[in-house]
């Protein structure tokens, strides 16, 4: 490809050489980021709800696609979404209110609601094979509650699952709850997080003042750990120099690398902006199992925080463990999880 024969350092010199200062190099970024914003009006529409590249873990993979599909209100990618929500794909947990498992059952609702999705004989709310089916069995049962409910049916399907079916059928749709409007919100929002998009997705705006951010940190010494205190002497970790550059537009991520994977929709390799977040990964069937992240500044290099006895620099993305990667929105690091 084109881009792929500039090296960073050309790359870097004309842009000085154009335009002279760090702050109008960002601002050819932001002219490139609208350009094509503007290429790409209209957004995705339409996007299918298959699974992103290695968002699920692939011991859950087929069993989500599966059962993302057994009744018009769910999706594969919706499913994924209340996982992830629920116990960030973790089938050992449990919550103060004595949730249960990768879906986060409480007992009594699995007493109900529970199925033996293996067939083996029993329902274990331990075990994904019988979780996973009965979170989606679950959320079907809750949609032919309120399929007569005007509105979205995925919408009142989900209002019902946090503040029950009684309530969406008494206001006629999602009932002006916070805590539910908000639960619907983050929801399907999380979606697109782990849906494939279909074509390519709409750039960030807040994409060059990150990279702006991190181009000043250049040169820092790594630090296992670093989020860039006083007390750590301004050093970063390659997750806390992602964090601190979405911060500082007014984006708060995650603290990890792996969760921060899940705060946007995923380009292809071929669609990368400048902005978007690149990682990697020694397993590509698993988000969960991403080790690195970087920022995404164009010509197949990224600005990150690689190692311990490393500083901050131009690394190339393009290594046998690229993962993938994300186009950061407000919406979707607002509905990522404090803790999974």
């Amino acid at each position: 490809m084109g881009e792929g024969r500039l090296t960073v350092r050309k790359a870097w010199l004309v842009a000085g050489a154009v335009l002279g200062t760090g702050l109008s190099f960002v601002m050819l970024l932001v002219v490139g980021v609208y350009v094509v914003a503007g290429n790409l009006a209209g957004g995705v529409g339409g996007a299918t709800r298959a699974l992103a590249k290695g968002a699920v873990p692939a011991a859950y993979q087929n069993l989500v696609q599966k059962w993302g599909n057994l009744c018009p209100a769910i999706n594969p990618a919706l499913l994924a979404a209340q996982l992830y929500q629920e116990s960030g794909f973790n089938p050992r947990a449990q919550s103060a209110a004595a949730a249960q498992g990768i879906a986060q059952f409480i007992p009594g609702t699995w007493a109900t609601h529970g199925v033996d999705g293996d067939g083996d004989g029993d329902k274990d709310v331990w075990d994904p094979n019988d979780a996973i089916p009965s979170a989606a069995s679950y959320d079907c049962s809750l949609a032919s509650y309120v399929k007569d409910v005007p509105g979205n049916l995925t919408e009142n399907m989900l209002a019902s699952y946090n503040a029950g079916a009684y309530a969406v059928i008494k206001y006629g749709g999602v009932p002006p709850y916070r805590e539910t409007q908000n639960y619907v919100k983050t929801i399907t929002t999380l979606e697109e997080s782990f849906a494939a998009p279909v074509s390519r997705v709409d750039p960030s705006k807040q994409a060059a003042g990150a990279i702006y951010y991190a181009q000043k940190k250049l040169g820092t010494p790594y630090l296992w750990g670093g989020t860039g205190t006083a007390e750590q002497g301004g050093r970063f970790d390659c997750s806390g120099l992602t964090q601190a550059a979405y911060e500082s537009v007014g984006i708060t991520l995650p603290r990890v690398a792996n969760d921060q994977y899940n705060a946007g929709p995923h380009p292809a390799r071929s669609e990368l902006l400048p902005g978007d977040l690149v990682f990697f990964s020694k397993d590509p069937t698993n988000s969960r199992a991403i080790h690195h992240v970087g920022i995404y500044v164009g010509g197949g290099y990224m600005i990150d925080a690689p190692r311990t006895g490393a500083v901050i620099r131009f690394d190339p993305i393009d290594t046998s463990e690229y993962f993938g990667a994300t186009r950061v929105t407000e919406d979707g690091a607002k509905a990522l999880p404090t803790t999974v």
